[in-house]
């Protein structure tokens, strides 16, 4: 009991600081960040971050409650155990990530390409008006933009989701809606996503949920205050390569923790020896 007591204050602080760095190594440069700084140069940036944080957060506290949930289902070292080859999964999968990466900001530019393409076919699905990319750049003035409806939507799922779509594009406004829905689809599913759910079954769930809420509010507010700047300086390369060693460093650390006797396993050596 006197050690689990000792290593509590340890362990938390480690969840919220693991948290914090799993989201800044996984979500800088990455495609939500891009479209974050994209969305930023054309429209307002308050409406942007408002939109794109909301998702983030939403997401951050589902993904955080499902981990939370898994303990229950399965024992905790077994958990820890997955989390440990998750994190050693994707430590191997940013490696092979980042050797095949050009060196300098070229691959953030082509990551920059693709999120523009999918911010102007979002556009064109929903006929938000915006400024080009380009003229956006040159610092050209554009209107608020307008959501229109159009009678796009054949089945009833489909007319149901533009329904909802319009419906709150017109109480909180066409570029938060687009915004929030960009960052929650590019989100869902994604390697932070699973690493925070990872992070809460293993940890303090609010400790953990804290961590990342921190970490997404700083690297969205970097998107859109500077995103286009820090893509065009950052390596994505050397990006990756930081966050497999970071993310190695979380296998090997939860891979220990799983061999180590639980309370439930030091009682029963103690009733045994008994």
């Amino acid at each position: 009991v006197p050690t689990m007591s000792t290593d509590a204050p340890a362990t938390s602080q480690e969840a919220f600081v693991q948290a914090f760095m799993m989201i800044i190594v996984s979500e800088l440069g990455d495609k939500t960040f891009l479209i974050a700084a994209i969305l930023a140069m054309r429209h307002p940036r308050l409406t942007v971050f408002a939109g794109a944080f909301g998702s983030l957060l939403i997401m951050s506290v589902l993904s955080a409650a499902l981990g939370h949930l898994l303990p229950t289902l399965v024992p905790k070292r077994w958990t820890q155990l997955a989390a440990a080859v998750l994190f050693f999964v994707f430590a191997a999968k940013m490696v092979r990530e980042g050797a095949a990466m050009p060196a300098g900001s070229a691959h953030m530019e082509e990551e920059m390409k693709e999120a523009q393409e999918e911010i102007e076919g979002a556009e064109a699905a929903a006929d938000v008006d915006a400024i080009p990319l380009a003229s956006a750049e040159a610092g050209e003035a554009f209107p608020h933009p307008q959501a229109h409806v159009l009678p796009r939507a054949s089945g009833p799922a489909e007319r149901a989701l533009e329904g909802v779509r319009n419906l709150l594009s017109l109480v909180l406004g066409p570029v938060f809606v687009q915004a929030f829905m960009l960052t929650f689809l590019g989100e869902w599913g994604d390697r932070s996503q699973i690493a925070t759910i990872a992070l809460a079954a293993a940890h303090n769930v609010y400790l953990v949920t804290f961590g990342t809420i921190i970490g997404h509010s700083c690297c969205t507010a970097l998107a859109v205050i500077a995103g286009r700047y820090v893509a065009s300086k950052v390596s994505a390369k050397h990006v990756t390569f930081g966050g497999a060693l970071l993310f190695l460093l979380f296998g090997f650390y939860y891979a220990y923790a799983a061999s180590q006797p639980t309370p439930v396993d030091i009682i029963e050596d103690h009733m045994g020896s008994a």
